[in-house]
């Protein structure tokens, strides 16, 4: 790796002019178009000692992606050998450490580096980080890929400390316990639990399910993919590239009902009560599982054996409170005792705080858990006034309930990549993007998202901030508006310091001074543009 090291000092950290956390799709994907650009002065921190991010971490029994493979990859890296329409975990990992190897960016990666801290030096320009291991490092440029699944939600549940079973949470299955003849307690009907509920459900003696709301499930359309496919893609790329295109499209009409016009949803879910009925016979179980609010309000699974595996005579589906748990069992608020030998937690991730208070510091020691006190936000999802050369790949706002987040992810990298580009044409050592210009950004997104299906839709879900009730998660409208508003990077949007002097040692001896002018005037156009942008017509 072409990283710098300070003059001879124990305590002197390492330097790099950009420092990337994470080694998922956000964090590769910006690595390998870094190096494709000729930029290799970087590197990529990484907690683990493998590559992969979510799907790395999540591997528990069934654990797949819900969103075909084949637009579940990078534009510049086709996969032709895919095995399923949509991939399961294994082959998603083994698809990202093969990226790794192609094109080069293991050399660039530390494993073993969990980032503590990361505080802004005003003075240098500067990114200073302090990781897990006691190494620090010193970068121009931070980006972040952490992503908004990389931090589990357990709830708080009184007498959870006394449970004397086993007890874990999906993105930490622990494949040495057995569960064959167990007393199962799964809390959570999210994405994972629909996923693995029915890999475990034969295996157990009994599974109670801890239902707090249902959610709507369609059927899944997978399948194998044929040999003849893959030979297709193989040998005539333009095939596979044709029907990426039309899963991209296919998947992109959806946008109409969830942001568009909320009302196309009812169509949609006449075909999961459909599926709904056809796999569930039994009246009360059946009403159990039917939600009571607007599909696409929460996020929509695709799943061909979940009510099957609730339908078995060993599970069962319980929609009381929790009161508290016992060191082997779990009340619930009508008095029921619930034995159980393992407690699995299917309920998620903290999307509504990505990063631990005291981790990112911007100016004036300012920690970004108390900027984002009201809710998370960010210009286009991806800079912050206040944090100078901080960039975050599925960052506020930018998430997906109906295509590919590796589409978003791959715009907003190239975002990054062409603000990286200007700052060097224009010798700038930071950017920081303007307050106005990122609150009308943000004005825009959140008017467009009042009038979306998750505001409208009559329930409550992880994509709204519990502080505020706002949706500082999802991007509102269609994805390609958003591939059109990151299209190009204005200097005008931004702050631009300038060094008053270059040592070879790099950007030691600066004054920084806002541009002015020209820079001024065209910000104002900017962040209308952008807004207009967000209008998901």
């Amino acid at each position: 790796m072409n990283a710098r090291t300070m003059p001879p000092d124990a305590l002197a950290p390492l330097e790099t002019d950009v420092a990337i956390i994470g080694s998922g799709f956000a964090g590769l994907g910006m690595a390998i178009r870094l190096r494709q650009a000729g930029m290799t002065d970087f590197m990529v921190a990484e907690k683990a000692d493998s590559v992969g991010g979510t799907w790395r971490d999540n591997h528990y029994p069934g654990c797949a992606c819900d969103v075909q493979s084949h637009v579940y990859s990078f534009s510049f890296a086709p996969n032709p050998r895919w095995t399923r329409m949509f991939a399961r975990q294994p082959e998603i990992r083994a698809y990202l450490e093969a990226c790794t190897q192609r094109f080069g960016v293991q050399r660039h990666i530390r494993f073993g580096h969990e980032l503590v801290s990361a505080i802004y030096d005003e003075t240098r320009h500067r990114w200073h980080m302090l990781f897990a291991n006691g190494q620090r490092w010193s970068a121009r440029v931070l980006v972040s890929g952490m992503g908004g699944l990389s931090r589990a939600a357990v709830p708080d549940i009184p007498g959870l400390d006394t449970f004397k079973g086993k007890t874990f949470h999906s993105q930490q299955w622990d494949h040495s316990y057995s569960l064959e003849g167990k007393r199962v307690a799964v809390i959570g009907t999210g994405a994972s639990a629909i996923q693995f509920v029915p890999q475990i459900a034969p295996r157990v003696a009994q599974l109670d399910l801890f239902q707090r709301t249902p959610p709507w499930i369609m059927p899944k359309a997978d399948r194998a993919v044929k040999p003849f496919e893959q030979w297709l893609f193989r040998h005539l790329p333009f095939t596979q590239k044709m029907w990426r295109a039309g899963l991209y499209c296919m998947l992109e009409s959806r946008a109409f009902g969830f942001a568009i016009h909320p009302s196309l949803m009812k169509t949609a879910q006449k075909v999961a009560v459909r599926h709904l009925h056809r796999q569930v016979t039994d009246p009360q179980l059946r009403a159990t599982l039917t939600p009571d609010y607007t599909m696409g309000c929460k996020r929509i699974l695709i799943s061909n054996d979940y009510f099957p595996a609730v339908s078995r005579q060993n599970v069962a589906v319980i929609t009381s409170e929790i009161a508290r748990v016992e060191e082997d069992a779990v009340i619930t608020t009508d008095g029921v005792r619930h034995p159980a030998d393992c407690l699995i937690f299917g309920t998620g991730f903290q999307i509504a705080d990505p990063f631990p208070r005291g981790v990112v510091r911007g100016k004036g020691g300012v920690d970004i858990v108390d900027t984002w006190h009201n809710g998370a936000h960010a210009y286009l999802g991806t800079t912050l006034p206040g944090y100078p050369n901080f960039f975050m790949v599925v960052g506020p706002n930018t998430g997906l309930g109906h295509n590919s987040m590796v589409y978003m992810i791959e715009s907003q990298v190239e975002y990054i990549l062409r603000a990286l580009q200007t700052m060097q044409r224009e010798r700038a050592a930071a950017i920081e993007v303007r307050p106005h210009v990122e609150r009308a950004y943000n004005e825009q997104i959140q008017q467009k998202l009042s009038r979306a299906i998750w505001s409208t839709g009559g329930c409550k879900s992880w994509y709204l901030d519990p502080r505020t009730g706002k949706n500082t998660t999802l991007w509102p409208g269609f994805a390609f508006r958003f591939r059109q508003a990151t299209r190009s990077f204005s200097m005008g949007d931004y702050f631009a310091y300038v060094p008053a002097a270059q040592t070879e040692a790099g950007l030691n001896a600066h004054t920084a001074r806002s541009t002015q002018g020209g820079a001024s005037t065209a910000s104002a156009g900017s962040a209308s543009s952008a807004a207009s942008s967000a209008e998901a017509t």
